[in-house]
Order: structure tokens, then C-alpha cells, then sequence
């Protein structure tokens, strides 16, 4: 089965910070862009985020829009994307807002994690933990996915998580929304970090667009394709 289209969609500060220091969540969208980060969720067939955006941000991960919802059962699918983690550790918690709301959910981690997972998620509804060997390829867990009928999986992060897709060569598609909001901040999670990515740091990716929802900017990027080439 063929993998699916990957889309990897983060908001940021105009310093490539994904977040501040405090303990609370910065918020880089305003309405505007929440709303197109909704309609992204709603035509995606999966939404994929590592474990640790999800200790640290306690997300839903949900279909906001009713209108959306909606579109999505009358055409025969869930009303919410299956969401997806990963956790090599499997350190996560039941409580989590993730596996509590929503419809599927999937849980990638090793298979030496994968027991105790499966028995710390069973009150969760709607829960599959899959173990993958010793550990989480990115590679394997798209086979899996494509062999689930996933074709569109959308990827919201965290840093770590989008670091490996873009330095794997495993992403499709960028879409980058850049906040007016400079943090400055030592200990703030960043978008990217340290990897060897393909072409290095002298490849230029292909531009798709640049507009502005709001006061954000939004930049489509084409992460397979370098600029020299069209």
C-alpha cells in the first residue's frame, strides 16, 4: 500500500520558537489561522503528534468546526481524524485529553513498551497501541498507516517529531505560520533542531505560496523538490 502524503504544519515566532518558556501555552495563530489549521485537520485522515507535545500541551487533536464534522460523516468518514502518537518509551498518561476524546486513536511505541501501554490505555475508548520492534521507525509507522487506508496524514508536531520527518525526507509538504512575536528565550521549544538534512544547509526548498491570514504569515513549502528545479 502506498504511504501516505505527509503535511507537516507548525506556527511559530518569527525567531523559530514553537512555544515560550512558561508553563503556559503561547498562543502564536489568532482565529483566523486556527480556522485554517481546522479545516487542514478535516481533510486529513490522520493527525500525528510525538509523546512529548502530548505531556506537555495535553491536546485534543479535534475536528473544531461543526459545518466540518459534518461534511466529513456525509461522506462516509468519521466525523474526527484517527489520531496518532508515538512513544518509544511508552511513558504516557490515561488521563491524557487525547484518548478521551474524539474518535480513533493510535498508539506507536516498541514492543517492549507495548504491553504495559496497552494495559495503562484500557479504559480508553476507541484505543489500539501498536508495537513496531526495538523501536519507532518514521518509515514503518507510514507503511502501517498506508495499510490502514490512511492517505493524507497531517503532522502537528512537536520539534523533535518534525525534525526527524524533514531530515528523513519523509514529508510531502510544509506549512509554516510565522507570528509577529519574537521570544527570545533560551529554553523555548524550537521548530527545528540540529540534523542532517537532505541537500544541506545550501538546498533551497520549492516555495508552493506565501500569503497572509491576519497578522501571520503562511509559507508552503515543497520539502522534496528544490527551487532549482522548476
Amino acid at each position: 500500500m502506498p504511504r501516505p502524503y505527509v503535511l507537516l504544519s507548525a506556527a511559530v515566532s518569527i525567531d523559530g520558537h514553537l512555544d515560550d518558556a512558561s508553563p503556559d501555552r503561547l498562543l502564536l495563530s489568532n482565529a483566523e489561522d486556527f480556522d485554517r489549521v481546522d479545516a487542514l485537520r478535516a481533510a486529513s485522515d490522520a493527525i500525528l503528534v510525538g509523546g512529548g507535545t502530548l505531556r506537555a500541551d495535553n491536546p485534543r487533536l479535534l475536528v473544531n468546526s461543526p459545518a466540518r464534522r459534518a461534511e466529513r460523516e456525509a461522506a462516509g468518514l468519521p466525523a474526527h481524524p484517527l489520531k496518532v502518537t508515538l512513544s518509544a518509551s511508552g511513558a504516557l498518561s490515561p488521563a491524557l485529553r487525547f484518548w478521551h476524546t474524539g474518535g480513533a486513536k493510535l498508539a506507536y511505541t516498541t514492543d517492549a513498551a507495548a504491553p504495559a501501554l496497552r494495559a495503562a490505555l484500557a479504559g480508553a475508548p476507541g484505543t489500539e497501541v501498536a508495537g513496531l520492534g526495538a523501536a519507532v521507525p518514521l518509515g514503518a509507522v507510514l507503511d502501517d498507516l498506508g495499510a490502514r487506508g490512511v492517505r493524507r496524514l497531517m503532522v502537528e508536531g512537536g520539534g523533535g517529531v518534525h525534525t526527524q520527518f524533514l531530515a528523513e525526507g519523509l514529508a510531502d509538504e510544509l506549512q509554516l505560520a510565522v507570528a509577529p512575536l519574537l521570544v527570545g528565550q533560551p529554553a523555548a521549544p524550537r521548530f527545528l533542531g540540529p540534523a542532517a538534512y537532505p541537500g544541506g544547509p545550501a538546498r533551497r526548498m520549492r516555495l508552493l505560496e506565501a500569503r497572509t491570514v491576519g497578522d501571520v504569515v503562511l509559507l508552503r513549502y515543497a520539502p522534496k523538490e528544490s527551487s532549482d528545479d522548476h
